[in-house]
């Protein structure tokens, strides 16, 4: 009996033995929660600039892919992804083993933004007084929100607008700075001489943009149109 208990023993040890030595060989589970981190990481890094206040979450790599541990798991962007509001980030790993998962993240930007404080019709000039500011998260607002009153001041509107609008950059255009049938005057500056003379535009221009102008004796001339009814010539 004495015997048969030793027996037992040793066989329940070599059991436990073999159990230790293969959960050893067996190699390493990918941690979710690496990966999470490495996916926010990689978000942070990419929006820096946004405006406002940025907050970032990832899911959580499902435990049941079961994937090998890897040694640098590196994130990217998929095609047509974009780090804004609901994304996907892609994770790959190359060492021990190749792997590739997609990871869905969230990334809110919390900011002011300029909305209209009185209903504006098509062709007003904003001013400062057609400006008020609300904030929101730009991520579940239109593309192209302006959140600035610089990049708004001085601008025509393209639309109608009712008050309390968001102010998109597509819904403003330029200030003309010459108007088809106005009066021109064309200037062309050199080394040591500057020749002006009037014309009649052919076209609306906006500042820095190319206008055609007729001269007293027909000739069509082209020029960079600024404000103030100027447009240079260069020859």
């Amino acid at each position: 009996m004495h015997l048969l208990s030793k027996a037992l023993l040793f066989i329940a040890l070599m059991q436990l033995a073999i159990a230790a030595a293969a959960q050893q060989a067996a190699p390493q589970r990918q941690d979710p929660e690496a990966i999470r981190k490495v996916v926010e990481h990689f978000l942070k890094v990419q929006s820096t600039g946004l405006p406002g206040q940025v907050s970032i979450s990832a899911n959580a790599l499902d435990p049941r892919s079961n994937l090998i541990a890897c040694a640098a798991p590196e994130a990217f962007m998929p095609p047509g992804s974009r780090v804004w509001g609901r994304t996907t980030v892609g994770v790959r790993c190359t060492v021990p083993v190749s792997w590739t998962v997609y990871i869905p993240a969230t990334v809110k930007v919390v900011a002011d933004y300029l909305t209209t404080s009185a209903p504006l019709a098509q062709g007003q000039v904003i001013g400062p007084q057609h400006l008020t500011r609300a904030r929101g998260d730009l991520t579940h607002l239109p593309a192209g929100i302006l959140t600035d009153p610089s990049q708004a001041l001085g601008r025509t509107l393209a639309m109608s607008l009712p008050a309390g609008t968001p102010l998109r950059n597509d819904a403003l255009r330029a200030q003309a700075a010459v108007q088809q049938g106005q009066t021109v005057r064309l200037q062309t500056v050199g080394t040591g001489f500057r020749i002006s003379a009037e014309a009649k535009a052919l076209n609306n221009a906006g500042e820095g943009q190319v206008v055609q102008a007729r001269t007293s004796n027909g000739q069509i001339v082209s020029g960079v149109a600024r404000i103030g009814g100027v447009v240079e010539v260069t020859y």
